[in-house]
């Protein structure tokens, strides 16, 4: 069918609507004649142009009318009717509307109350919204009419009750005006044309859907609604339907209104009392919906609306307890599940806080507040606490209303549930503990200061509690592992925490009458008493009244009892183990809270041995584990140290102690050594505590009575340790002499195994030689040993020398001195530097820098210095004649040993020449004397001695020190040169060193195998140089290895034993190990030293030059060009670096110590590793990256690339952290990746000599670390390094052919630095202002030039490494770290599956234009930029798309991102412009349509003249060109509406409300003057936008228009049913839609309409017997329905009323989701949507069946049920369908 051909059917169905006059009346030429004068008359109102034309208009009409009385009708009655209601418009003045009311009342006294009846849409339509802003001097006429016309029709009114009752309540609003008597006379009459209950459900009605008529309602309903008694039943007169009448009293009680919820409170009160059987008999539903609505007034804190709901609540009593009897009787139940059900279940219409807060302002009347209390006040904390669980962002807001609840609830009422709760969990043995946990949680994150609480109420429940528990526990064992008791000691510790000492002095006062009674209570029995509960099942007695000495007795008791059970069979260990650490921890608590009452004494009838004993059996236990020996030793320390206990015990005894001490001793062997700290704490603290010295004599014992090696080794490892970590100020050397003398026996023994012993325990864990050093030369110096001077002459010659004046014990000398050269022997180099280095001043021994002084020796004198005094006096002294027969032979012992101490001194090469030269007199004086004495027992070690000397001194006088390795055991004539040329090297020494590293059975003698590799192989570079690489490995997996063991020590937590051997020790022996043979790798470790004088000269000239960054580009190449131009060095040695750096790298990100960490038994031991490690490994690294800088830092960022997501943000911030250690500024940093990456992508006869360090890492990497190393710089170093960066920008944007692949990973880089540098003064500078723009436009035009190449794979990383393929294999992670090359960027950008050019739309999009006016400043340049990349990216991903808005999502955000640069609009308005005129625009999808909205409205709103233009396209005249294919015409008219539908929906609320009135005049044109199907529905399309984008008010004026021609086209559909197929059914469909929104909007503008269209009352759900249909689409449904042949619907076979109207929108994915799961009890309001939003067209009018039957029905129950929501997102998704056909 033709476009003409279709309108001249709709001109014929229009006029027959408009003619439908009786056949008698068809004929007659006076009633043709008069239809003329009719429409001559109309005609003339296209020439209105000022009011005093309306009047002209209507005066000519009136009379007209009037001069054809006769007839009984009124010709073109639609028109009529429509510029009648036109003429009634608010903003014509009162004239007019007389005029108007003047001709209605002639109209409805011709027709009649039959025609009226028939006409009734018609004429009501601008009567009925009329009276509401009608002036008062027209109002009688209104009134008049209404009474005189209308309410003669009776039952007729019915259909329209609803809305005539609606244009009647304004009547209502003061009492005090001029109609209001007259409008309540009118409505009462109108109540009684139909049933009260039918006029009462109207009113239901309208204050359910109508806010603003509640007011009104509710005036009328407390003067007209008789009195409802609470008896009897109440459905005659309000209706069947209750639910309607509590849903308008609900809607009425949380109106914004003061007044309304006052006058509904009132209603309430008189009608619908809480007690009534109207509300018993009501659904829970219902009842909830009522009841939250009415407890919501008191959140408006208003004092008369909380007295209306307390009597409501309350009953009409005014004694309160038959009000809180009323109250328990009829409202509690309700109340308490209401705000229960909305506490843990709450609606998305409110505030999770709303039934929270409603709670506390209930409190305010105790009345309620202290029954809701009861029943309520745990399940409000359950709630919340689930709350904060689930929702990180509701957490500040909850925490906040919990803490106003905790404080609002009254204390006593509070807390007597809070015990019952607890006893309740505590009783059952339940595992969960919900009331012991919600309390604890309660106590820690809510509760302050409240002296109440903590002084009353506290004590109480915690004296109650610990007596249930101790008693439970005792009556069964079985209870002491189970998590309530866990749970229960640990609340009892916190609430310990809160309350004061004095608190706990005596109980709070009670009642008279239970006075006496509390005397002889226990605690539990007491706060039953005072609480009110029942006490039966605990009921014990007691006389102690103080609840410190009551909880103090609980506490022992339960203790004794936990104790027992542990030290019993094993069952669950590890459960009773935490109930005694638990229960200890508390008893400690308490025993402070006794010490803080200072100046009272506890006496207690208590039995501390008891106590001691069993808490000894516990820690003497087998079973007993670290933390139980911890918490155990504390205990019984604690509480010795108590001085306000009585009676006490003491623990000063052999017996007490070893019990003690030896179980410590066990946990300080090597497999615990997560607990060597805290033992070691422990064992002081006990010898602190007793007065004899217990311990030295329990080590000693440990040591001496085992007979096995293995004991022996056990007991000195533990010694070791805690020799180790004791403290200097401790002197452990004289604390424990004796265990430290037989430890260094050991070192002389005879057995290897114990000399193995003893050699391991001077390795690890001497600390400092001062230690063994003092005690020993404190015992030398006895004073018992008496000397006098002699001299002996020998051929002329006098030697001088010592007599010894008495006999001393020559053994235990002789013995010391053996002890000493086993030291000295054992410490070799180590201890002659320590000694010589170390003076007398430094000991913190007072008594032995007295002892040493009188022997003549000076403070400032070295231990090493003292040595050889004394041993030179041993040399020098003799016996007395009289006494050389009994002390001569020990005498020989004793010189023999001192020469051993001097020759092992002398050989080391640290005594000084002055002393050398005073030993070698003595020495040679003491020869001379044995020759002549003819003594041979010491002159070969004299010789020995002497020639050691002389080759010392020698040494020193060359100016060279002497080869301290191979000097003792050498012979004179060989060097050392010639000792490495005589090794030749064994083929398994290398595997042997390997294994012998490697084996986890040698783990105790590691240290001697690291001690000769390191001693050997430097004396043998050149042979053993291949065996580097193998041994440094195999250090590096030890080094993993130990790593992982601790962190596996770490990651415990566990109240069980943590099994791990590796100590600070281990990893200071293999790091010292890794850095030798690093260093040893280089075959020209020599110049390190060299590196080291250039890199200090070069930092120190850093700071020099404008800002220090002119001078460092120079100081920086000095630095890094002296470390690397070393030399071409082999690969193998490159990666023995890198392998060193990787495992030291881990170490660095690995162990570091957690702030704020749950402290444990094992932390002292761990953060003591951690931190020695760490430092160390820093130290190394330090060393390493001197040496080779460049190649450390790309290990580095080989390392940082590797870092797997999970842990990504803390490891990068440990590497970066680690970066600025190892180097002095930012900008070597970004120097030496720069030289890094200039090296990679030069050409290959570009290159220098240097060799990469690294040829796995790829330039793209070092990008990649660079830009995320510029991130973190702040704005001064980000100045400092620009110079350097900007030289590689340049030279990549110059050289583009060259340095194609790298210019993305250079922009990227450079946005990041230049962000920076604009927020510094450095861009003040012209020269480097323009520098920067300069640069960054030219990498940006570059990207946009190989974005627009065919061959896009240029940023594909191709597999050249050096100008060469390289033969590595690609790894996949260094791929994907390529291919998420910065961490700036969208996840989007990260992807691997990303197209490269994608990549660069991406950045574009989120980093590029975002800075441009930052970078760019001047607004030409950006918009040069922004014409760049449209060119480039925009214009070409748009051209010869079928679907114009179908356009690439990264694409689309550039353009985004480029609108919102105002400058650049000449750049991207072209596009937005061409893609919106292009005719297939609407061909798109909808996802497009709505993509593209944040541009067209930008467009719309930088352009004023866009709008002027875009209506000026839309025009109504037929075209002058006879060639103009009309349906093409059409299709541009219809194409143009659309557009302007497309654009208003892109605006805000109202943002185009200064453009109504020309939008409100195309579109009245369009439908008065273009009958085209096609362009009408597109009309209508534009008004559902209209609604959506404009406040209802303002399309006031437009109803008149819309109502006619949607009333006009539904009456032509029931003359004349369209065809099947035809293009009517488009524009029917269209206006459905649009009356299908209006429903679902529900507009108090279209409620009164609305009955024309749909049954709007009850009827729709409660059809009487009689009813017939009177709404539009009601009739229509019965005349389609009736058609033969209907096929199904396609959308109503399936789903049901209720799924159509509340189904889920279309739109994304999500669309089932955003229905609210329903809860029980909880209403949680279904939102509106259209049911035809799933409809894109119809074949036929019986596709529209289901629509027309259910609308009405549909409506009334979306206003029952979802109480005015709108899915607006539904709505706006079927727009954006309707509007876009690419589906």
């Amino acid at each position: 069918m033709s476009a003409s051909s279709s309108g001249q059917a709709v001109s014929k169905a229009r006029e027959y609507v408009t003619t439908n006059i009786p056949p008698s009346y068809a004929s007659d030429p006076k009633f043709k004649k008069y239809t003329q004068q009719v429409d001559k008359c109309l005609n003339s109102f296209d020439n209105v142009q000022e009011w005093a034309d309306f009047i002209s208009f209507l005066k000519q009409l009136l009379k007209t009318f009037q001069a054809y009385m006769q007839f009984k009708e009124i010709p073109r009655k639609l028109i009529v009717a429509k510029r009648l209601s036109q003429c009634l418009n608010p903003a014509l003045p009162t004239g007019v509307h007389q005029r108007a009311l003047d001709v209605y009342a002639h109209v409805l006294a011709v027709l009649g109350s039959e025609g009226l009846q028939r006409d009734l849409a018609l004429w009501s339509s601008g009567l009925f919204p009329f009276f509401e802003y009608a002036a008062t001097s027209v109002k009688p006429t209104l009134l008049n009419l209404f009474d005189t016309h209308y309410l003669p029709l009776q039952a007729g009114l019915r259909p329209i009750m609803k809305s005539f009752i609606l244009a009647l309540l304004p009547g209502l609003e003061e009492e005090t005006g001029e109609f209001f008597e007259k409008v309540l006379g009118l409505l009462d009459r109108l109540s009684g044309t139909v049933a009260p209950s039918f006029f009462l459900q109207n009113m239901w009605l309208i204050m359910l859907t109508s806010p603003s008529a509640r007011g009104t309602s509710l005036n009328f309903l407390s003067r007209q609604l008789p009195r409802l008694h609470a008896n009897e039943d109440i459905t005659a007169i309000v209706g069947r339907d209750i639910g309607l009448m509590i849903r308008a009293f609900a809607a009425a009680l949380e109106d914004d209104d003061l007044l309304v919820r006052r006058s509904a409170l009132d209603l309430l009160l008189q009608s619908l009392r809480i007690d009534s059987i109207a509300i018993k008999k009501a659904s829970t539903e219902d009842q909830n919906i009522l009841m939250r609505a009415a407890t919501s007034v008191v959140l408006r804190r208003d004092l008369s609306l909380n007295r209306r709901i307390y009597s409501w609540l309350l009953g009409p009593d005014e004694h309160s307890q038959q009000q809180v009897a009323y109250l328990k009787t009829h409202a509690l139940d309700l109340l308490a599940s209401t705000l229960r059900d909305e506490m843990f279940h709450p609606s998305a219409d409110y505030s999770q806080s709303r039934p929270f807060k409603i709670f506390i302002s209930l409190l305010d009347k105790w009345e309620i507040g202290s029954a809701l209390t009861e029943v309520l006040v745990l399940d409000a904390f359950k709630a919340i606490r689930i709350m904060i669980d689930s929702d990180a962002d509701i957490t500040e807001e909850m925490t906040m209303t919990a803490s106003t609840l905790y404080e609002a609830v009254e204390p006593h009422a509070l807390w007597k549930q809070l015990l019952k709760t607890i006893m309740t969990d505590v009783t059952s043995n339940t595992s969960s503990c919900d009331g012991i946990n919600m309390v604890y949680h309660i106590l820690s994150s809510y509760h302050k200061h409240d002296e109440e609480i903590e002084t009353i109420h506290l004590p109480i429940v915690f004296t109650a509690l610990l007596e249930a528990v101790d008693q439970l526990t005792l009556e069964d064992s079985a209870r002491i592992p189970s998590p309530a008791t866990h749970a229960t000691l640990r609340l009892l510790l916190q609430m310990l925490k809160l309350i004061p000492a004095s608190a706990l002095k005596q109980r709070p006062q009670i009642s008279r009458d239970a006075q006496a009674e509390s005397l002889i209570q226990g605690p539990y029995a007491f706060a039953s008493t005072f609480f009110g509960l029942d006490a039966a099942p605990l009921v014990r007695q007691s006389e102690l009244t103080s609840p410190l000495a009551s909880a103090f007795l609980d506490a022992t008791s339960l203790t004794i009892t936990v104790a027992k059970g542990l030290s019993g069979p094993p069952k669950d260990m590890s459960g009773n183990r935490q109930s005694l650490i638990d229960s200890l921890g508390l008893l400690n608590a308490i025993v402070d809270r006794v010490q803080q009452i200072r100046g009272t004494s506890l006496p207690i009838s208590w039995q501390p041995e008891e106590w001691l004993s069993a808490i000894l059996d516990c820690v003497q236990s087998k079973t007993a584990a670290f933390s139980v020996i911890d918490c155990g030793i504390t205990s019984i320390t604690h509480l010795q140290q108590n001085e306000g206990l009585e009676p006490t015990y003491s623990i000063d005894n052999r017996i007490t102690m070893a019990a003690m001490i030896n179980p410590l001793l066990k946990y300080l062997r090597p497999p615990y050594a997560a607990f060597h700290a805290r033992a070691v704490s422990l064992i002081w603290q006990l010898e602190k505590s007793t007065k004899s010295s217990h311990l030295e004599s329990l080590i000693a014992e440990s040591i001496s009575l085992p007979r096995k090696s293995e004991e022996v080794q056990e007991a000195c490892e533990a010694f070791g340790v805690l020799w180790r970590l004791t403290d200097d100020s401790l002197m452990p050397g004289f604390r424990l002499r004796v265990p430290m003398m037989l430890v260094l026996d050991t070192l002389k023994s005879d057995n290897p195994n114990i000399r193995r012993v003893g050699e391991t325990w001077m390795r690890c864990s001497l600390k400092s030689y001062p230690r063994v050093l003092e005690p020993l030369l404190s015992e030398l110096h006895d004073p018992s040993v008496r000397r006098s001077n002699m001299i002996e002459e020998f051929n002329g010659r006098q030697i001088q020398g010592f007599y010894y004046e008495r006999p001393f014990d020559q053994r235990y000398i002789a013995h010391l001195l053996e002890t000493s050269l086993s030291i000295v022997k054992f410490g070799g180099q180590g201890f002659s530097k320590t000694a010589r280095g170390t003076a007398l001043s430094r000991s913190g021994n007072v008594d032995l820098i007295e002892r040493l002084q009188i022997a003549g020796n000076f403070p400032d004198s070295s231990y090493m210095d003292i040595m050889i005094h004394l041993l030179l006096r041993f040399l020098q002294s003799e016996p007395k004649p009289g006494l050389s027969l009994t002390l001569h032979p020990l005498n020989i012992v004793i010189q023999s040993t001192s020469l051993d101490l001097l020759q092992a001194l002398v050989v080391r090469g640290e005594v000084d020449a002055i002393t050398l030269q005073t030993i070698e007199s003595t020495v040679v004086s003491k020869l001379y004397f044995s020759v002549h004495t003819h003594r041979l027992d010491l002159q070969n070690k004299l010789l020995h001695l002497l020639h050691s000397i002389i080759t010392a001194l020698s040494s020193l006088a060359a100016g060279s020190k002497p080869d301290k390795t191979l000097a003792v055991d050498r012979s004179p004539e060989i060097s050392p040169s010639s000792a490495v040329s005589a090794y030749n090297i064994n083929s398994l020494l290398v595997q042997t060193l390997i294994d012998g590293l490697s084996a986890s059975s040698n783990r105790s003698g590691l240290q001697h195998w690291l001690d000769f590799v390191l001693s050997t192989v430097p004396q043998f570079q050149n042979v053993l140089h291949n065996a580097i690489f193998p041994l440094n490995d195999c250090v590096c997996k030890l080094l993993r290895s130990a790593l992982a063991d601790v962190l596996q020590a770490s990651s415990g937590g566990a109240v069980d034993d943590i099994i791990s051997s590796t100590t600070d020790a281990d990893f200071l022996m293999l790091l010292n190990a890794l850095e030798r043979l690093v260093l040893l790798s280089s075959s020209h470790i020599s110049t390190s030293t060299q590196d080291e004088d250039d890199t200090s000269l070069a930092e120190k000239h850093e700071s020099s030059g404008l800002l220090g960054y002119v001078s460092n580009v120079f100081g920086s190449d000095a630095t890094v060009g002296a470390a690397d131009d070393q030399g071409t060095v082999k690969s193998s040695d490159y990666r023995t670096l890198h392998d060193a750096v990787r495992v030291l790298y881990s170490i660095w990100t690995t162990l570091v110590v957690t702030k704020g960490q749950y402290w444990t038994s094992e932390s002292e031991s761990l953060s003591l590793i951690y931190g020695r490690t760490r430092t160390r490994c820093r130290r190394v690294l330090e060393h390493l990256f001197r040496v080779h800088s460049s190649g450390v830092l790309e290990s580095i960022v080989v390392c940082w690339s590797e870092i797997p997501s999970i842990s990504k943000p803390e490891d990068e911030a440990a590497t970066f952290e680690l970066v600025d250690v190892l180097t002095s500024s930012a900008h070597n940093v970004v120097h030496m990746l720069c030289e890094s990456i200039t090296i990679r992508v030069q050409a290959p006869q570009e290159r220098t000599r240097r060799q990469l360090a690294n040829s796995q890492l790829s330039d793209l990497t070092l990008f990649d670390f660079l830009e995320e190393y510029f991130r973190r710089l702040e704005g001064p170093l980000a100045a400092q390094v620009w110079v350097r960066f900007i030289q590689l920008a340049k030279d990549v944007s110059l050289s583009f052919r060259e340095y194609k692949p790298q210019v993305f990973s250079t922009l990227q880089c450079f946005t990041v630095l230049a962000d920076k540098v604009t927020q510094t003064t450095l861009v003040e500078d012209k020269r480097i202002r323009k520098e920067l723009q300069e640069t960054y436009i030219k990498l940006l035009d570059i990207c946009l030039l190989l974005g627009r190449a065919s061959d896009t794979s240029w940023i594909r990383r191709s597999a050249l490494v050096n100008g060469r393929d390289s033969p590595v294999p690609r790894d996949a992670k260094l791929e994907e770290k390529m291919n998420a090359s910065t961490t700036s960027l969208s996840d989007t950008l990260k992807s691997e599956t990303l197209d490269p050019l994608d990549r660069i739309n991406v950045y574009i999009a989120s980093d590029v234009i975002p800075n441009l006016r930052k970078f760019l400043v001047d607004g030409d340049k950006i918009l040069t930029a922004c014409s760049s990349i449209t060119y480039g990216i925009i214009t070409p991903a748009m051209r010869g798309r079928s679907r114009p808005l179908d356009v690439d999502d990264h694409v689309l955000s550039i353009l985004r991102e480029m609108t919102r640069l105002a400058v650049a609009i000449k750049a991207w308005r072209g596009p937005v412009v061409d893609v919106l005129n292009d005719n297939r625009c609407f061909n798109s999808t909808p996802q497009a349509g709505r993509k593209w909205r944040p541009m067209v409205k930008m467009l719309f709103d930088t352009d004023k003249t866009a709008f002027t233009e875009l209506l000026g396209r839309i025009t109504t005249a037929p075209s002058a060109n006879i060639f103009t294919n009309r349906e093409y015409e059409m299709l541009l008219r219809s194409l143009n509406l659309r557009r302007l539908s497309y654009v208003i929906l892109t605006g805000d609320k109202n943002h185009f409300l200064t453009q109504l009135p020309s939008i409100q005049e195309k579109l009245v044109d369009t439908l008065r003057n273009v009958s085209a199907p096609i362009v009408q529905s597109e009309v209508y399309l534009c008004v559902r936008v209209l609604l959506c984008r404009l406040s209802p008010h303002n399309l006031s004026s437009f109803w008149p228009v819309v109502l006619t021609e949607m009333y006009r086209l539904f009456e032509q559909i029931l003359v004349t049913l369209p065809a099947d197929g035809s293009e009517d059914l488009a524009l029917i469909l269209s206006a459905s839609k649009l009356l299908d929104l209006l429903l679902v909007l529900q507009t108090e503008e279209f409620q009164i309409h609305q009955w024309i269209f749909i049954t709007d009352t009850v009827d729709a759900i409660y059809r009487p017997d009689d009813w017939s249909p009177a709404a539009l689409l009601d009739r229509l449904a019965e005349v389609v329905g009736d058609l033969p042949a209907a096929e199904v619907p396609n959308f109503s076979s399936a789903w049901s009323m209720a799924e159509v109207l509340f189904a889920p929108s279309k739109q994304d994915s999500k669309a089932v989701d955003q229905i609210p799961a329903p809860t029980p009890l909880v209403e949680n309001r279904p939102s509106r949507r259209p049911m035809l939003q799933s409809v894109r067209q119809i074949d036929s009018i019986r596709d529209l069946v289901h629509f027309f039957s259910h609308a009405s029905i549909a409506s009334y129950e979306s206003v029952y049920q979802s109480g005015g929501n709108v899915d607006w997102d539904a709505v706006e998704q079927t727009l954006l369908e309707d509007m876009f056909d690419g589906r």
